[in-house]
């Protein structure tokens, strides 16, 4: 990448993009220095570090202070990539920690601007160890309920990717970046260069969103309005239905209008719910599934609420465990939760019995089931069995009066009764899945209309 690309701009030019006129307070940890060319004596050691000095006119390869991004105060981190590859080293960690530990103090969020070649070689295993105190601090963070959003720059690879870049709550990527656990001179000499890059680890589900330099700004104050913190908040309100249709009269006719192609989906939905939407992308183990949205939300009334929504189309493991993932992210915000329950089911193909579907339906389940925070359900379409069950919440369902919800698809339920095709409407019935059957059974508390 060239060294005049955005992503490949110094660490103060990077918060000074974000902070601009609100301004950036420094702060620097207790001063513990090193032992004559570091902790194991390398030669030419402090050499290298001077002339890093006198490049980059930094002491370490990390800045860390206090600032405001739009109207939101935070703590920021940013790694120098002049200074030595912006590798971590024993001063590095000290100066993370405290970042860490700032933030914990003040309770505000943390964003980090991560450029990094991982840890520094001329202190071995004393760098690696850095590792841990990261890990360590971030930890303490999330206890706390404090968010951590990182933006991985060029390059972001090694340890500090798989700590402070890809370990944070959100990860947000810039165009181009070289972004990977392995660096380009670690990696196999014929691998694709495509997955070491942002967009590839984004296409992986590894990263939320590629946002360009001059929209990051932007893209920053609205997640750190998102994910808070918060006080304490009430349920997510219920949308809006979106069609003006009728409570059906059969089951047949429940199922024909959910499965009704000029019905309303998710996109419809949400666009009418939120003002502002921000997605959450992939499972972190590798996968997309592009028929469930998640991510976070700002109403017009400043409400900041977590969104799951099927759109539809069966919903592969990917899909359920990000959907987990978004729950357990906003249960430990304290951001209320809403799903919108649409799909004949869960994907049943081999691929997904491979990819693990049942552990992530269970996931799924257990996500909502341990949610301290409320989570609100619409079902707005198909309510397939246990697939669409995983992501309803009991005792706070609602459904729209084009929807229907069943054990079992009706024509799934003739088959295994051995009842010829002409007999599904009539199954249909007996399954007593229609909106009203619902409503009076227990299971949905409102009919949205």
């Amino acid at each position: 990448m060239p060294a005049d690309s955005p992503a490949r701009a110094t660490a103060r030019e990077t918060i000074a993009l974000l902070t601009g006129a609100a301004g950036f307070t420094e702060h620097r940890p207790p001063s513990h220095p090193l032992p004559p060319d570091g902790p194991l004596g390398w030669a030419g050691y402090d050499a290298a570090r001077e002339r890093a000095g006198t490049r980059t006119g930094e002491e370490e390869s990390v800045v860390y202070g206090t600032g405001v991004v739009g109207d939101r105060a935070c703590v920021l981190l940013a790694f120098e990539f002049g200074f030595l590859g912006g590798s971590l080293g024993r001063l590095t960690g000290d100066r993370l920690a405290a970042a860490y530990e700032l933030a914990l103090t003040r309770r505000l969020p943390l964003l980090a601007l991560v450029a990094t070649g991982g840890s520094r070689m001329q202190e071995g295993m004393v760098a690696l160890t850095q590792l841990q105190r990261v890990a360590a601090a971030s930890t303490r963070l999330r206890a706390a309920g404090l968010p951590q959003i990182a933006v991985v720059r060029d390059p972001t690879t090694g340890g500090g990717w798989a700590t402070v870049g890809a370990g944070a709550d959100v990860v947000l990527a810039l165009p181009g970046a070289q972004v990977g656990f392995a660096g380009s001179r670690v990696r196999p000499a014929d691998a694709d260069p495509h997955a070491y890059s942002a967009e590839g680890q984004f296409a992986a589900g590894q990263v939320d969103a590629v946002v360009p330099p001059g929209e990051l700004a932007r893209a920053l104050t609205h997640w750190l309005r998102a994910l808070g913190p918060h006080g304490a908040l009430p349920a997510a309100p219920l949308p809006r239905a979106r069609s003006a249709a009728r409570l059906p009269e059969t089951g047949r006719e429940a199922v024909a209008a959910a499965r009704d192609p000029r019905r309303p989906r998710a996109e419809a939905y949400l666009a009418d719910y939120f003002g502002v939407r921000l997605p959450l992308h992939g499972d972190r183990c590798g996968g997309a599934d592009p028929g469930l949205l998640c991510g976070f939300g700002l109403r017009a009334d400043g409400l900041s609420v977590a969104y799951v929504a099927q759109c539809g189309t069966p919903t592969r493991p990917a899909g359920y465990r990000a959907a987990a993932r978004t729950i357990r992210l906003a249960d430990r915000l304290g951001v209320p939760v809403l799903t919108l329950v649409d799909t004949p089911g869960a994907a049943n193909d081999a691929e997904a019995e491979r990819a693990g579907a049942g552990a992530a339906i269970a996931d799924a389940f257990a996500a909502v089931a341990e949610a301290r925070v409320p989570v609100t359900t619409l079902v707005i379409g198909e309510g397939g069995s246990g697939g669409a069950l995983a992501l309803a919440a009991p005792d706070n369902t609602h459904v729209t009066a084009d929807s229907y919800f069943s054990v079992i698809a009706p024509e799934l339920a003739a088959a295994i009764l051995k009842r010829p095709p002409s007999e599904t409407g009539a199954t249909a019935d007996q399954l007593r899945l229609r909106p009203q059957d619902l409503l009076e059974l227990g299971f949905a508390r409102s009919i949205v209309s």
